[in-house]
């Protein structure tokens, strides 16, 4: 399920990072609070970012902006994410948090609407940068605090197990394997490397998956495979 899917160096915001190939990508750097915290983020020699073009409420200009992803920091996605959207209008680009709320169900309803999430102190640079060339192909990045958070919230009732489980005898044991790494947060690539397949492979199985179990995306597989309510929109 997609979300309204979206070149700084620490001295110098907004201009173009000479050493990337022509058609990296356009980040928005949205601050609910002010100045972008991650000064050591994207790198100048990032090889996938082209330009990063801060921003700040009400987030004029976000919609000229050409961004094929937005980040957005904040301390309350209950109040900044709905601004952020609203700001954002018919832009149909991906939407990255990243934030130190730490609530399940705040979690779990960013989930649903295709938001990734990052919580503060549990990413790297190279998880955000992973993150955001994953939101650029549909994927929905979480950090390994966040997928904790939305097994746990998604965790299903005895007799939703039952159903659960009814569901996942429809795949292969491949395709088992390769729900489980998606369900934790990894993207194709990463769950190519983790079983030893090429990418194209795992493609083909979540193809696969997604016909199965009658979904139109990894979101919408992730939360039916963990036994969640039907996805409703952020």
């Amino acid at each position: 399920m997609r979300s309204p899917q979206h070149v700084l160096t620490s001295q110098r915001i907004g201009t173009t990072v000479s050493a990337v190939q022509p058609r990296g990508l356009t980040i928005a750097l949205a601050s609910a609070e002010g100045d972008w915290p991650h000064a050591d983020w994207p790198a100048p020699d990032d090889p996938y970012i082209a330009r990063a073009v801060p921003m700040a409420p009400p987030y004029r200009g976000l919609r000229v902006s050409g961004a094929d992803v937005v980040v957005l920091h904040c301390a309350d996605p209950c109040d900044s994410l709905p601004e952020l959207l609203k700001a954002m209008g018919d832009m149909s680009v991906p939407v990255i948090l990243m934030t130190p709320c730490r609530d399940s169900e705040t979690i779990v309803q960013a989930f649903r609407g295709g938001v990734g999430y990052l919580v503060e102190g549990d990413f790297c640079s190279r998880m955000l940068s992973s993150a955001v060339m994953a939101a650029t192909v549909g994927h929905t990045y979480l950090s390994p605090d966040a997928c904790a958070a939305l097994r746990d919230e998604a965790r299903p009732t005895p007799d939703g197990g039952e159903a659960v489980e009814r569901l996942r005898s429809l795949v292969s044991p491949r395709e088992r394997q390769i729900m489980e790494l998606l369900s934790t947060g990894l993207g194709a690539q990463e769950i190519a490397l983790r079983l030893g397949l090429s990418e194209k492979t795992v493609r083909n199985n979540l193809s696969n998956i997604y016909a199965k179990l009658d979904v139109r995306g990894g979101t919408e597989a992730v939360l039916k495979w963990l036994g969640a309510a039907p996805s409703v929109r952020v």
